[in-house]
C-alpha cells in the first residue's frame, strides 16, 4: 500500500472529524480517535469523492480501524483500474 494513498485517507479522516491529522495514524482504532457509525458515514461518502469510488455497504460494516480502511479503498482501486485497463 503506497504511502500515497495512506496520507490521503488519514487527511480525508482528519478533516472529516475535524482532528489534528497528527492524532490518526495507520494503526488508529475506530474508537481511539472516537469515530461511531455516524461519522464512519461521512467518511466513507469523503473517500468515495477523494478517490472516485464507490463503497459497498456492506463491506463497510467489518472494517474497525485506519488500516482496514486503507485496504479497502486500495482494493476498490485496483478493481477501478483493472476495469479501465479491460475497456
Amino acid at each position: 500500500m503506497s504511502d500515497e494513498l495512506i496520507q490521503r485517507v488519514l487527511k480525508v479522516i482528519a478533516t472529516s472529524k475535524r482532528i489534528p491529522l497528527e492524532t490518526v495514524t495507520i494503526d488508529s482504532e475506530f474508537l481511539q480517535i472516537g469515530i461511531d457509525s455516524m461519522d464512519a458515514v461521512e467518511i466513507l461518502f469523503a473517500l468515495e469523492n477523494e478517490f472516485d469510488i464507490s463503497i459497498p455497504d456492506d463491506e463497510v460494516r467489518s472494517v474497525r480501524n485506519v488500516r482496514q480502511m486503507c485496504q479497502g479503498v486500495e482494493k476498490l482501486l485496483a478493481a477501478k483500474s483493472d476495469a479501465a485497463a479491460k475497456q
